[in-house]
């Protein structure tokens, strides 16, 4: 069956005191928009993102980075039911089902929505949300079942009595829908509420009072609709995706040395018996082999590829780049929009320098198989050094150097006595 996503993203996030759009704060500098974005995009074949505060910026973003997704502008904002009533035009003739989720939610994993969905069809359900247990649900809506534990309805804390608000199982803000039977409920929900706003939970008195199937679905680890609305949140979720993370790679044989200071993106790829030694950040889509060192305190900005058995060792920074086997940074380096060969060693202090800041480019640095470059280089892009070739200490270099060549840029020293004294 066809599945489509909506993604509820229109919101200004207040509390995050930020010119910037909620859900393009970002989290190892992925937006979080994009964190939801990845998580649906092998399960539906397409995706609609209701836009509003900022519409411009977070469209730009869609656009540029997500071939099957479209934004669809919510203006004004009426509330989270008004807001999925925006693609109702767009799947006037639609028949699959549709699933429902909130932006500022980078914790939800794509095998929680594939369960969720197969839980939704399991039961023939027409309408599914996903609820969790929260022992604080301060600020979530109230999942109010009938006596017979099938579900009731949703409701907002503000229009919650006490005894509604004392209930810990909460709206996780998910849904499956089959669409061709709720899709006219967007055009009967009302705003009778003290928010005056069309709530997207009303759909599910909606759907029990049109005898349709609805349940709710439990979500066991509840940290993954933990939502973002402040940078204190903004942070929890990071540490949550990172202990997340670091978990999974020691399982599947990864070493981290201390996992309180280090910290790996959840699209970060690393081999068996790699070692990652403490205070290392990595940061962007990055695959490293097995038997690699890296660390401490060595940074890597993403779109970077480590063969196996390489080192990166402490304060070298690299980014865009890609780095053959037995190859080693130790000290004190940066390695940015580089291809380094097999075998190559850089000394401390090496520097690539890639960015024209006249031209507002970058190039590339190229190091073929066995080059030896000594400490305190400067490689000034474009450039490429040949196959087995030595750079000299305290060098600049600014043109290609051939295979099996020594090249070096070393002035003469002087040495004039009593200097100091006179």
């Amino acid at each position: 069956m066809d599945i489509k996503a909506v993604i509820l993203a229109a919101g200004k996030g207040t509390r995050m005191k930020s010119d910037t759009p909620k859900v393009l704060h970002k989290i190892f500098e992925k937006p979080l928009l994009g964190y939801v974005l990845d998580n649906v995009k092998n399960i539906t074949n397409e995706a609609f993102v209701i836009v509003g505060h900022h519409a411009e910026e977070v469209t730009e973003f869609v656009n540029k980075n997500y071939e099957s997704a479209k934004t669809v502008l919510q203006s004004p904002q009426l509330g989270t039911g008004h807001a999925v009533s925006m693609v109702c035009p767009s799947l006037e003739n639609f028949e699959g089902q549709v699933i429902i989720l909130c932006g500022d939610t980078p914790l939800i994993t794509e095998k929680t929505l594939k369960d969720f969905i197969d839980y939704h069809n399991s039961c023939s359900s027409d309408l599914t949300v996903m609820s969790t247990i929260f022992e604080n649900p301060t600020n979530y809506g109230r999942i109010i079942r009938e006596t017979d534990n099938s579900l009731k309805c949703i409701v907002e804390e503000k229009d919650a009595t006490p005894e509604q608000k004392a209930v810990k199982e909460v709206n996780a803000g998910i849904y499956c829908l089959n669409w061709s039977k709720i899709k006219c409920a967007f055009s009967q929900l009302t705003s009778n509420n003290a928010q005056g706003e069309y709530y997207l939970t009303d759909i599910i008195s909606w759907g029990k009072k049109n005898n349709l199937n609805v349940n709710a679905y439990i979500l066991g680890n509840s940290d993954e609709i933990y939502g973002i609305n402040s940078r204190q949140n903004l942070a929890t979720a990071t540490k949550i995706m990172n202990d997340r993370k670091l978990a999974d790679l020691m399982d599947n044989g990864v070493t981290i040395v201390d996992p309180s200071s280090t910290w790996i993106s959840e699209d970060t790829e690393i081999g068996a018996d790699t070692i990652i030694y403490p205070a290392t950040y990595i940061e962007g889509k990055n695959k490293i082999g097995q038997k690699c060192k890296i660390g401490p305190c060595a940074h890597l900005r993403g779109n970077v590829e480590i063969a196996d058995n390489c080192k990166i060792g402490n304060f070298v920074e690299v980014k865009k780049a890609k780095i053959d086997r037995n190859t080693n940074a130790g000290h004190l380096s940066y390695i940015g929009d580089a291809q380094l060969g097999a075998h190559v060693n850089i000394g401390a202090g090496t520097i690539t320098a890639n960015y024209d800041p006249i031209s507002k480019t970058k190039s590339k640095t190229i190091l073929k198989d066995n080059v030896k470059v000594g400490s305190n280089t400067v490689l000034v892009a474009p450039v490429e050094i040949g196959e087995g070739a030595n750079i000299g200490a305290g060098s600049v270099i600014t043109k290609n150097i051939g295979e099996w060549a020594l090249a070096l840029t070393r002035a003469p020293l002087r040495i004039i006595e009593k200097w100091v004294k006179h």
